[in-house]
């Protein structure tokens, strides 16, 4: 498939992975976030890791929209969908987060909740016009890759006079986040980054250009890379070059699909429904200045938070969960207690483990095998110190 199997090219990938090792410097670390949870998956599924140097350090940061969105939404969620007058429509992939009392959206539909998945803001426009007796709220979630289908929904609904669709808006922005990770004192000194890999598909609508104070203010290395596996193994020894050189710069790999200034016609419509937050709650991140969207005013009519007066209450993960710091980097899905025993892809106890993004899911998925391997290897080696203690003692003692 074209620009597909170029980009999973085992041979060239190993090739990439020798410059990468011919150039870091012995001694050096060298510590890149992948900011998107495609970019997490990609690594995990394809082995990356495997095949970088020990001394080059992949950490999977908070750009899943699922995994970030905080405990209180998806209580609101459910409140909206509890109602007898309501149709609640979202994607498949927030079906399975768990609230603060452990409900989910799926839980709630077994109940008798009207919630229905769909797969793109048409459909629930489509629900909206076949059942006018209905509300129907379409719950937005994403980045800004998913925001401007969102805008255009509204946009729809208000040309065609529809007055029983709303929108319960959760989304976020990319830079703002960044900004969250590298312009905090605190989470800067905790999880050190020289560089980042820039998101793929945000980057498409966005462009560029945002990413450049990161690189201006906070000296960090910015690659923007697509989502194969070929691709982030370029942008890796694309950040290794910067950080040897002493540059700081925004580099695009994916210059087959992002531009300096991204999608304009996108951005004008997003412009057009929607305005910046003050702020925002990020799982993980707590609340960031700027970092989310809201309707117009002129959309009030179909904001639901406004029309059915929501106000949404902090409310507190799994207190033995650890999304949190795997979304801040600081930690990784092996570091949590949960991982793996009560908390899998068929009982999450986490966003991290709901979304196919997320990094409990990926690592479930592709890299707990390497460490079972990992594991395995270091109990033989044990087994066999062991086994060569004994025997010299034996000898000794004949």
């Amino acid at each position: 498939m074209k620009y597909v199997d170029e980009y999973r090219d085992g041979k060239l990938a190993r090739k990439i992975a020798g410059k990468i090792r011919d150039e870091v410097r012995p001694g050096k670390s060298y510590r890149f976030m992948e900011f998107c949870g495609g970019h997490t998956h990609a690594i995990a599924r394809y082995g990356l890791e495997d095949l970088l140097p020990p001394n080059v350090h992949m950490i999977h940061g908070p750009g899943c929209p699922v995994c970030v969105l905080p405990v209180g939404r998806m209580d609101d969620a459910i409140r909206l969908a509890r109602r007898p007058d309501i149709t609640l429509c979202t994607y498949a992939d927030l079906m399975r987060v768990p609230s603060s009392d452990g409900m989910s959206l799926l839980k709630a539909k077994a109940a008798g909740a009207d919630i229905r998945m769909v797969y793109s803001t048409l459909d629930a426009l489509r629900i909206a016009r076949a059942e006018p007796e209905r509300k129907v709220v379409f719950f937005a979630i994403g980045f800004e890759t998913t925001t401007p289908p969102t805008a255009l929904a509204l946009l729809n609904a208000r040309s065609q006079g529809l007055k029983n669709f709303f929108v319960f808006c959760n989304h976020v922005l990319t830079p703002a986040a960044i900004s969250a990770l590298v312009g905090d004192p605190k989470a800067a000194a905790s999880v050190p980054l020289d560089g980042f890999v820039g998101p793929a598909h945000v980057s498409t609508v966005i462009g560029t250009k945002p990413y450049a104070e990161f690189a201006e203010n906070y000296g960090k290395a910015v690659v923007i890379a697509g989502f194969e596996p070929l691709d982030v193994m370029q942008a890796i020894l694309m950040l290794v070059r910067q950080i040897n050189e002493g540059r700081h710069e925004i580099e695009n790999e994916y210059i087959r699909a992002v531009t300096p200034e991204g999608n304009v016609k996108a951005q004008d419509v997003v412009a057009k429904v929607f305005e910046l937050r003050e702020a925002f709650e990020w799982r993980g991140l707590g609340a960031v200045p700027f970092s989310a969207l809201k309707l117009r005013e002129e959309f009030a009519a179909f904001d639901a938070e406004k029309v059915f007066d929501i106000h949404t209450v902090a409310a507190q993960d799994n207190p033995a969960c650890e999304c949190g710091a795997i979304l801040r980097g600081e930690k990784k899905p092996v570091d949590c207690k949960l991982f793996g025993t009560v908390c899998t892809p068929d009982n999450p106890m986490g966003s991290c483990m709901v979304s196919s993004e997320g990094s409990c899911a990926a690592h479930w998925t592709y890299g707990r095998f390497r460490d079972a391997g990992a594991a395995r290897e270091k109990v033989d080696a044990s087994f066999s110190q062991k086994r060569l203690a004994n025997q010299k003692a034996e000898r000794q003692a004949s």
